[in-house]
């Protein structure tokens, strides 16, 4: 009798189940075919200039942990805090310009005030980094950054930044050959091409 049962329940549960997956299997073919569209629409041009916009920020950052540690240039290097700021993608200027981004911004002051002595010097520029992030006003945060007033001002920081650094290195062609000299110039060069090519396309 109950293996009997069990096999009713099972023959009445199959079909159940079988319409779930066919049902969850077009609302995977719907969403494939929303994305596919929605990526045609945006086309190549808006995802060179999201791809360009993640490498120049992670450039800048390159260019930043290379001045903290072993370049020790001359040049204005802290001009790569708002480069950062204007160029860095949507996605993680919002996560840390929220919740997450006040609390780091919180103990970095507070370390900064009370403990100065054992704060080390290479956490002043992320310090402030993380700061303008997030007490930067809605005019800048949300208006300049997505204008071409924020992509202008990144064009002007790394065309500063290339003409500084082939100054102390001594021409272009020393820019290339010099010890660190082909990663720092092509750091600066990538500074250059992301406000460029969005400036092109928009």
């Amino acid at each position: 009798m109950g293996r009997i049962l069990m096999q009713y329940l099972a023959t009445k549960t199959d079909p159940v189940i079988a319409s779930l997956i066919d049902s969850d299997l077009d609302e995977l073919k719907l969403a494939a075919q929303k994305l596919f569209h929605d990526a045609s629409m945006l086309g190549g041009r808006g995802f060179g200039t999201s791809f360009l916009k993640w490498m120049a920020s992670f450039a800048a950052i390159y260019l930043l942990i290379l001045d903290r540690t072993n370049w020790r240039t001359n040049m204005l290097t802290s001009l790569l805090v708002p480069y950062i700021f204007f160029s860095f993608p949507g996605s993680l200027f919002h996560f840390l310009r929220g919740e997450v981004g006040k609390w780091i911004a919180f103990i970095a002051v507070v370390l900064r005030l009370f403990f100065h002595r054992n704060f080390p010097d290479l956490l002043e520029i992320p310090g402030s980094m993380i700061l303008l992030l997030t007490v930067a006003p809605d005019l800048f945060a949300q208006r300049f950054r997505n204008n071409w007033v924020g992509v202008a001002i990144d064009l002007f920081i790394g065309c500063y930044l290339l003409q500084e650094h082939i100054r102390a290195t001594g021409g272009f062609r020393n820019s290339f050959t010099q010890k660190h000299g082909i990663s720092n110039t092509l750091g600066i060069l990538l500074l250059i091409v992301y406000p460029v090519w969005s400036l092109v396309i928009h």
